[in-house]
């Protein structure tokens, strides 16, 4: 039998936090099913952050107009992308797995990420997922070149739960998701697995945050069988009339309640956790 290979993608500063146990959990988990995991903790390796012309060795096509993308295409096509990106390529080309372990969101506790990942690990999605390597204009979201494998995001949270509800102060969980999830992981073709949320860990006791690992643990067990999140599949986008919803498509779900997904809801209400449960 094949061996699963799990990259985890890690951003947290101190060994000692709630996401560097979580982490833990997982590579001990993991590796107890026979998978071989493999981690990219992006502080220990103080990796770089912006994306700039540094990343290609030797020179650039146009240096008067640089463009990352083209020239990243061109440099990756070329091995001639910088060592720390072409590692990271190495490790997420060989994954089955990759989750992406990162550190608060939310207003309410240090870290304050703004809603969004990190700087350092939206530098590793930026430098990492280059143009040719991890997406086309052909080859995206459902026919994206990475569909044979599967991604999760895993992050603690600073706010509690009630606050990222749909009636609550910072607003519906999964459209923060949206961006992050339909937007990079699916963009880029991967089976988005719901996300692992720890509601505002350092706002619980320490029981409730031991409780939150056993159920990380429980989970971890079963994850590669789970089923992915519901995306709309690009055949319903006619190409041909700027990727916009098929008519008939349109049609199909013209008397339903909810919208198709959280991003395209047709002016309908959300799908109730679209960008939280599979299946949904």
């Amino acid at each position: 039998l094949a061996v699963t290979k799990v990259l985890i993608v890690y951003a947290h500063q101190s060994s000692g936090s709630f996401n560097a146990a979580a982490k833990d959990a997982a590579v001990d988990v993991l590796t107890d099913q026979s998978c071989t995991v493999e981690v990219s903790d992006l502080y220990a390796i103080k990796f770089k952050a912006t994306a700039t012309a540094e990343d290609i060795t030797g020179d650039v096509k146009n240096a008067d107009h640089f463009r990352y993308a083209e020239e990243t295409k061109l440099a990756w096509e070329e091995e001639k992308l910088c060592a720390d990106i072409t590692e990271e390529q190495r490790k997420l080309t060989q994954a089955d797995l990759i989750i992406f372990q990162v550190a608060a969101w939310g207003l309410q506790c240090f870290p304050m990420y703004w809603f969004t990942v990190p700087a350092i690990m939206k530098g590793w999605i930026d430098r990492v997922l280059t143009l040719g390597y991890a997406y086309t204009p052909e080859k995206r979201y459902s026919q994206g070149l990475f569909k044979d494998k599967k991604a999760m995001l895993s992050f603690t949270t600073g706010s509690q739960e009630s606050m990222f509800s749909a009636d609550g102060i910072n607003g519906d969980m999964n459209v923060t998701l949206w961006p992050l999830q339909n937007g990079i992981l699916h963009y880029c073709g991967f089976q988005v697995l719901a996300p692992q949320i720890f509601w505002a860990p350092s706002h619980v006791p320490s029981e409730a945050r031991i409780t939150m690992l056993t159920g990380w643990r429980t989970r971890l067990h079963g994850v590669l069988e789970e089923k992915p999140l519901s995306f709309t599949p690009s055949d319903c986008f006619d190409g041909e009339k700027g990727f916009q919803l098929k008519p008939e498509v349109h049609e199909k779900h013209a008397a339903k309640e909810y919208g198709l997904t959280v991003g395209i809801h047709l002016g309908k209400a959300l799908p109730p956790n679209n960008q939280m449960k599979a299946g949904v």
